[in-house]
């Protein structure tokens, strides 16, 4: 946008400002997970990356924001710019390509810091409660990362493994990979591009 507010003449523009439900991509992490025995694992984890409360609220055009508890659950008109609403849309779509029941599986959010309040629960946190509830296999997914990265193979496939495994008395957290360079992903996104 600083770009073009300098140009003379402005192009035809088209701005794709999310996909949280786009059924090819949705089909793809699903594949990924089907990689794994998913009916093995006592709980499965769509953790995504935190942002500071602070930055959901000015997002949000309609006061709507963590003005009641479970908000963000439903992806509505109000809310559908909303990140975290997004997070939970995006879990619900895979869940329900895996025929995943509602107890199965929940949402949780990775990589805080500082002291101000960011989105919650914290992955990390909500590791722990699992564990401490009889939980010993974990399959985690990072939805919110269309490549991998230290976010997903060291926080969560590193750290927080760690921490299941030798401090809960965890047995197995994998993660599914994320969508990284396939060439099915490239395809949907060049689709995208050119249905604008």
């Amino acid at each position: 946008m600083r770009i073009l507010a300098k140009a003379q003449s402005i192009p035809g523009l088209h701005l794709i400002n999310g996909y949280a439900t786009l059924p090819e991509m949705v089909r793809l992490y699903a594949a990924n997970a089907r990689q794994f025995p998913i009916d093995t694992y006592d709980h499965i984890l769509f953790s995504y990356h935190g942002l500071p409360q602070r930055q959901l609220r000015k997002a949000d055009e309609f006061n709507h924001c963590l003005q009641q508890e479970n908000c963000c659950q439903t992806l509505t008109p109000t809310n559908q710019f909303c990140y975290s609403a997004q997070c939970y849309a995006t879990t619900r779509a895979i869940a329900d390509e895996l025929s995943l029941t509602a107890d199965r599986y929940s949402v949780c959010f990775q990589s805080r810091l500082g002291r101000d309040p960011w989105t919650q629960p914290y992955t990390i946190r909500r590791i722990e409660a699992l564990a401490k509830a009889g939980a010993k296999r974990l399959l985690v997914f990072c939805p919110a990362f269309t490549a991998d990265c230290l976010e997903t193979t060291v926080e969560i496939g590193e750290e927080y493994r760690e921490e299941f495994l030798e401090k809960w008395g965890g047995e197995q957290l994998d993660l599914v990979p994320s969508l990284n360079d396939q060439p099915a992903w490239a395809r949907v996104i060049a689709d995208q591009i050119r249905q604008s």
